[in-house]
């Protein structure tokens, strides 16, 4: 009997212990400095970027044979020599982006780090460089916070086991798995102790709490995204929805490098995405994928400089702002509010053939001007337009009854056709937010 009472007092403790230990979550302060950053680079990159197939997922299904060549050949050709984290972060930098998060192991297995758990891993290809640490050193150069992607599911964990190569089997999932889970916090210890601190991770499984709850216990100070939070993957929420959460989306139709039959999103549209985004209260994780060589494909460069531009002229629109509380979106026009102030940012997108210098006027119903409201262009000082000195761009607004007129000529030249068509943004100080009617 005695041994019966201890034994349901061990269990009663157990389960005290796991209800507490499921409590943990993100520090608040952690999630509100997460939702102040609003946009992200994410980077897909593994060994079988050689073949541009889909990143990992070809394993599944696929013969013997295939399954073999992949884990023991593909490692012996891949040679990223001209790699340049330096040179990514600085373009990185330069798109406005605050994170970065990268593949430090997708489902496949291979590990881009210099890892003691599994010899699947970056050191034993010919680059024989840990690929991980150097772009952490590169980030923190150029202060950007650094995110780890890493998968829990493993097929070649699980293929070791004698297991069907998966993501829907038994076996395929940490929170079923022991060994497996095991596996897992070896290589997180390995990539949250051998880097300084790591400021954001993503679990791409489809069961991992037990993970997330050994990150919160051990490594309180990283915001867990996937896992923790919503995150949409190639798609937007129909509307605003309470923070933090975050969309991650490919600028073409696949993750990894697709050198043929890809198709992009040009960079108006993945502007336009951000700020539809940021309006309803997410950030945006927009994803590159790097070729074998560690080279950016140039029509992956080519967005994230149209991005940069904008950026450029018009982040103070998207960093630190929250969601409006009246409706985010006029027509064409999306709104973002500042975070401790009553400013609002206007996105004026969808404008065709608007010249450098010409005026357009648009009318707002959920926002009213007060007595001390100010209104600027993003970008722009609003006293001239190049060669044409006896243009006036000053921005004007004006109250009516129902709806407030703004004014506002896109007085600055970005390119040389005097055209540009990306968005426009107008900033409104001191407003007040018109209550929605029920």
């Amino acid at each position: 009997m005695i041994n019966c009472k201890k034994y349901l007092l061990s269990v009663l403790l157990s389960l005290l212990s796991i209800s507490a230990f499921s409590q943990l979550k993100n520090i608040p302060e952690l999630e509100e400095d997460f939702m102040d950053m609003g946009f992200g680079i994410f980077i897909h990159w593994s060994m079988d970027s050689q073949l541009g197939s889909v990143i990992s997922h070809s394993m599944v299904g696929a013969s013997e044979d295939y399954v073999q060549r992949y884990m023991n050949e593909l490692p012996k050709t891949f040679y990223p020599d001209k790699f340049d984290p330096d040179e990514w972060a600085r373009l990185f930098k330069l798109t406005g982006a605050e994170y970065v998060v990268f593949t430090t192991k997708h489902h496949n297995g291979f590990c881009m780090w210099d890892t003691k758990t599994t010899d699947f891993n970056i050191m034993n290809t010919p680059y024989g460089k840990d690929i991980t640490g150097m772009l952490v050193n590169s980030l923190r150069k150029y202060d950007l916070k650094v995110g780890f992607y890493f998968s829990p599911e493993d097929f070649s964990f699980i293929n070791q086991q004698g297991h069907l190569i998966s993501r829907k089997g038994p076996m395929t999932q940490v929170t079923e798995n022991e060994e497996l889970f095991e596996y897992s916090k070896k290589q997180l210890d390995e990539l949250f102790t051998n880097y300084g601190k790591i400021d954001i991770t993503f679990f791409d499984s489809f069961s991992n709490k037990n993970l997330v709850q050994y990150v919160h216990s051990k490594y309180p100070d990283i915001v867990v995204t996937r896992g923790e939070m919503e995150t949409p993957e190639q798609k937007i929420p129909d509307g605003p929805m309470p923070g933090p959460w975050e969309t991650c989306m490919t600028m073409g139709t696949q993750w990894a490098y697709k050198p043929t039959n890809e198709e992009y999103k040009d960079g108006k549209d993945l502007i336009n995405k951000l700020i539809e985004i940021r309006a309803k209260g997410g950030n945006f994780l927009m994803n590159v994928g790097p070729k074998p060589n560690g080279e950016i494909p140039i029509e992956q460069e080519e967005r994230l400089r149209e991005i940069a531009l904008w950026m450029f002229v018009n982040n103070e629109g998207i960093k630190s702002v929250r969601t409006v509380p009246s409706r985010i979106k006029e027509g064409d026009l999306w709104f973002t509010k500042a975070k401790e102030e009553n400013t609002v940012y206007v996105f004026i997108t969808n404008q065709e053939n608007w010249f450098k210098g010409f005026r357009r006027n648009f009318l707002l119903k959920e926002i009213r001007a007060t007595e001390k409201t100010e209104i600027s262009v993003l970008g722009q000082n609003d006293l001239v337009v190049e060669y044409w000195p006896e243009n006036t761009p000053t921005s004007h607004l004006k109250q009516h009854d129902a709806s407030l007129e703004i004014s506002i000529s896109r007085a600055q030249r970005v390119y040389n056709n005097k055209i540009w068509p990306n968005a426009v943004v107008v900033k409104l100080t001191n407003i007040e937010f018109v209550q929605p009617q029920n």
